[in-house]
């Protein structure tokens, strides 16, 4: 099960595939200047995942304007992630957990996924500016959506 909110959260330093090639996203580079949405999700060009990140891109300002970025993890390879990014126009930062430290540092492993390995379980955190999970969910199914509404009430709780 994931990891509770009252904890400090695992940093990580995970790659991006971006314009300017590959680049690192470390989660501790936020704290002290804003808050930040961990959304884990299990892989890359499937349906679930696709409106999840389509919906998070389209009403991206409410957590710009609540002084959060939006990052999503999966398994997949930056390349994979880059390439699902240019297909459906997704805007926010995907980092690229392939070795599953991550998955396994928040609690979030979705074991044998479809039977073809370990992935992400659909998942998600916020991270406080202090570094402190201040909501975590992980979803009974991967088919299930977070909660959004509950973490942008947290978030305006935070401001």
């Amino acid at each position: 099960m994931a990891i509770p909110a009252g904890t400090k959260a695992p940093d990580f330093n995970l790659k991006s595939k971006q314009a300017t090639g590959l680049v690192d996203v470390k989660l501790s580079n936020n704290f002290g200047r804003k808050h930040t949405v961990l959304l884990f999700f299990p892989l890359a060009f499937t349906g679930v995942c696709t409106k999840e990140m389509c919906d998070i891109t389209a009403g991206l300002n409410a957590y710009a304007s609540l002084n959060a970025d939006v990052i999503g993890v999966s398994v997949d390879s930056p390349f994979a992630q880059e390439a699902w990014v240019q297909k459906e126009k997704i805007g926010i930062t995907l980092v690229s957990d392939l070795n599953k430290e991550v998955i396994r540092k928040y609690d979030v492993v979705f074991p044998m996924q479809a039977g073809i390995g370990d992935t992400a379980a659909r998942a998600a955190f916020l991270v406080d500016k202090r570094g402190v999970i201040q909501y975590s969910q992980q979803t009974s199914s991967p088919k299930d959506l977070p909660d959004f509404e509950a973490i942008k009430q947290k978030l305006a709780q935070l401001k």
